[in-house]
């Protein structure tokens, strides 16, 4: 696995997410629940839109374009109109720093 470093725990509220460039193909959504630290790409499959600035609720992440809710722990589609999960990507948090290992990326499944 291929952990890259995204941003560090206390720059990172619970319940916000923000988007990073870890020098992948796509940006990634890193988001602090009270559940942990997830990470997804930063796009929503329906709107194509950053789902960073979306709303966090619990582990959903809600697409601020239209609605559609995500699973933050498997990337599927909760609500319509998104049909198709979101990449989910493995976290570590070493020493108050969270990384991301964009290049293998959590098996998304639907709900």
């Amino acid at each position: 696995m291929s952990f890259t470093r995204a941003c560090a725990l206390a720059d990172l509220p619970t319940d916000t997410a923000i988007s990073v460039d870890l020098g992948g193909k796509d940006l990634v959504a890193v988001v602090n629940t009270a559940e942990g630290v997830f990470a997804v790409r930063d796009r929503c499959s329906h709107a194509d839109v950053p789902l960073s600035e979306g709303w966090v609720e619990g582990c959903t992440l809600e697409c601020s374009a239209h609605g559609a809710r995500f699973d933050l722990r498997s990337g599927a589609p909760l609500d319509p109109p998104a049909v198709t999960p979101v990449p989910t990507y493995p976290v570590r948090i070493d020493a108050g720093e969270i990384y991301i290992d964009q290049d293998n990326p959590i098996a998304s499944q639907e709900n």
